[in-house]
């Protein structure tokens, strides 16, 4: 996911936020399609009865959390994005208690809350006149709301169940996050900005769909079977030091005092919220 941040950064004035998502998915989709595709062709009668699941895990998980960091990176920096959307983890976790009634103990509420103030620590930069005269970047709204999406859907796609294993359903909500925004990719060509179909255009496109797409996925999935998802789920700790790292080489960012107070209130809020016992 970082590398993806950071393609949203360098794809600034060069191709579109919605037409990068859209195409990087549509691509990702054809990648893996000819893998899958028979497979598919002899559960087709379980996309019908899985259509709204996808449909919707494909909205949370592949249209939000594709469209709304490119979106992001327009106006914030590769460092902040990393860093809030790291939050998830808190999502995660107050959304599983919402939705199926799981108990918090004090400690988890503690560290969401810890979290929270972590994150408009860094939204507000520390200061709180920012803060009494609302004063942020839009940016890091976009992201904030990609990480809300993305803990809504790792929720539900943990807990629903399905026919399809996990490349097969990966397709599909590839696909379903393609074909939503779509409509969106319309709107944002004909009246906002265009995109012109140039060697730029497939450059972003295959790098968006390979790395933070293709591979990651891959890498991801690999991980879980040797470690663990829960495990494996503690890569998203590696977020905001990845993302300080891409920010400062690729983009000259400078990592601010606020930064690393918010990382730190963030990164132990997500370990208290996480604490079973």
């Amino acid at each position: 996911m970082t590398s993806n941040i950071a393609i949203a950064r360098g794809a600034l004035d060069n191709i579109p936020p919605i037409a990068l998502a859209s195409s990087r998915w549509f691509l990702v989709f054809l990648v893996f399609l000819p893998f899958v595709y028979s497979t598919l062709i002899k559960k087709k009668k379980f996309i019908k009865k899985e259509f709204f699941k996808l449909l919707f895990l494909g909205f949370t998980g592949y249209a939000i959390c594709g469209a709304f960091p490119y979106i992001s990176g327009l106006t914030t920096t590769v460092t902040n994005m990393s860093i809030i959307y790291a939050l998830s983890p808190i999502f995660i976790v107050a959304l599983s208690s919402y939705i199926y009634g799981e108990r918090l103990r004090i400690v988890q509420y503690f560290g969401i809350f810890m979290s929270l103030f972590g994150v408009t620590y860094i939204v507000f930069k520390g200061k709180l006149d920012n803060l009494i005269n609302l004063i942020f970047s839009f940016g890091d709204l976009w992201i904030l709301f990609a990480a809300i999406s993305w803990a809504l859907f790792s929720v539900f796609l943990i807990n629903w169940k399905s026919k399809f294993d996990i490349l097969e359903r990966f397709t599909l909500m590839s696909f379903f996050g393609s074909i939503i925004l779509l409509p969106f990719y319309g709107v944002e060509h004909f009246f906002f900005i265009p995109t012109t179909f140039n060697s730029t255009y497939f450059y972003f496109i295959t790098i968006a769909a390979i790395f933070p797409g293709v591979l990651a996925f891959l890498m991801y999935t690999k991980l879980q079977q040797v470690l663990g998802a829960s495990i494996a789920g503690l890569t998203v700790y590696l977020m905001p030091i990845y993302g300080a790292i891409y920010g400062f080489i690729l983009f000259n960012e400078i990592l601010s005092s606020f930064h690393l107070y918010g990382a730190l209130l963030i990164l132990f809020g997500i370990y208290l919220a996480n604490k079973k016992r």
